[in-house]
Order: C-alpha cells, then structure tokens, then sequence
C-alpha cells in the first residue's frame, strides 16, 4: 500500500509501517501545500491513503471529488511517542478494505 504522511506528522512514525511503501510530505517535496493540491496529488501519484493529524481536513475537503481515504490521527499531542500508540490500530485499519473521507483512529 502506497501511504503518505502528513507534515503535522513526526517523521519517523513512518518506521512503524515499513511493511508499506511510505513517505512524508517532506520526502516528496511537498511541504507547505495547502491541503486541496494535496490532495490532487495523492490521486495523480496514486497513494493509497494519507495519515494526518490535521481534525478539521474532513469538514475542509470535498471527498466526493477527493476520493482519497485519509486516516485523522485522533490524539492529545502529536509527538510520536503519543501517536506511537495508535499504531497497532491504525495497522489494524490498514488491514481492512479503506474507503474514501476521514477516517478517524482514537485510543
């Protein structure tokens, strides 16, 4: 599966799903993006889903024209021994069919 992190995202959550072809906003060069050209290109370099820590994505996005699925890290702080957490949920999620919008992975 082809997944992108978000730069909100510490980068080194991606070492936590190496079973997946996984890159940062910061790898791709995309930094500093505004989220709607994001998410066009996740589509045209065909990502699977993008990992964000951003809550608000999912009421600023039309998912109806951004059919990307996108897996809102739900937690009190973004640090990665914080998010570090949420990992084996998230894994658990990634194992199922993903559907296109938010997707909302809590404690």
């Amino acid at each position: 599966m082809k997944l992108l992190l978000d730069e909100n995202l510490p980068k080194r959550l991606k070492l936590a799903f190496s079973e997946h072809e996984i890159y940062t906003v910061h790898d791709k060069g995309w930094a500093g993006k505004k989220n709607g050209e994001l998410m066009k290109l996740l589509i045209a370099e065909n990502f699977d889903a993008l990992f964000t820590f951003d809550k608000n994505l999912q009421y600023q996005q039309n998912f109806k024209k951004y059919a990307v699925p996108v897996l809102v890290l739900n937690a009190t702080d973004n640090t990665y021994l914080t998010l570090n957490k949420l990992v084996p949920k998230t894994k658990e999620v990634l194992n199922e069919k993903l559907v296109p919008g938010p997707i909302i992975i809590s404690e």
